[in-house]
């Protein structure tokens, strides 16, 4: 799924939170989107395993609402949810496609590393691959009810996520073989400066 699409969904956790504190306020809408896109910054070491710990964060959730008794509330409560936020990314990811570099092929078996097994777990593929029209129509579903509950700038930051990821899924096959032209054309100097967990696929 995009990373767009999971931040969506931590902000509907965040609201979900916020019906049972409204005090929490915005931090916790804040936190809870950047819980949802956080375990995708694995994207720079190995994607889907090197940040993908479903229950390490949700004991980490859990373990970060207790806090509330020594810590202010606003805190706790927006710690845990930046850890639920993460641990429904991590568990979900398996429904996706596979980390192939054109996953719409469905060639690849590897969806979401088991830390508790020390393997990989094949992709379900429900949602076949990122920026799949049913991703982002999963966006749209998750998307809707934050836009239509919230105001302000956070409306205005439900609007950029679903702007981004209308424009990610229009252009998500397109842009592999951009990618492969752009990277054949670079010069070794500029390759050199990009980690090469981005581009080793596209060579």
């Amino acid at each position: 799924m995009m990373a767009t699409t999971h931040a969506l969904v931590g902000v509907l956790i965040g609201l979900g939170v916020l019906a049972t504190v409204p005090e929490a306020g915005g931090p916790v809408l804040l936190a809870a989107a950047l819980g949802g896109a956080f375990p995708d910054l694995d994207v720079l070491a190995v994607h889907r395993r090197t940040l993908h710990f479903p229950v390490g964060y949700a004991a980490l959730a859990a373990s970060s609402a207790l806090s509330a008794l020594v810590l202010p509330a606003w805190m706790a409560i927006a710690a845990a949810t930046f850890f639920a936020a993460a641990a429904v990314h991590a568990a979900t990811d398996v429904f996706g496609g596979g980390l192939e570099l054109r996953p719409w092929e469905a060639t690849s078996d590897r969806a979401l590393y088991d830390h508790l097994r020390g393997r990989w777990r094949p992709p379900r593929r429900w949602i076949r691959y990122d920026g799949a029209p049913e991703d982002f129509m999963l966006a749209l579903a998750v998307g809707l009810p934050s836009f239509a509950a919230l105001d302000g700038n956070a409306r205005l930051g439900v609007v950029a996520l679903l702007g981004i990821s209308a424009a990610y899924a229009a252009f998500r096959r397109p842009l592999v073989d951009g990618g492969e032209t752009l990277v054949g054309l670079l010069p070794a100097s500029v390759l050199r400066l990009i980690p090469e967990t981005l581009i080793e696929d596209l060579r």
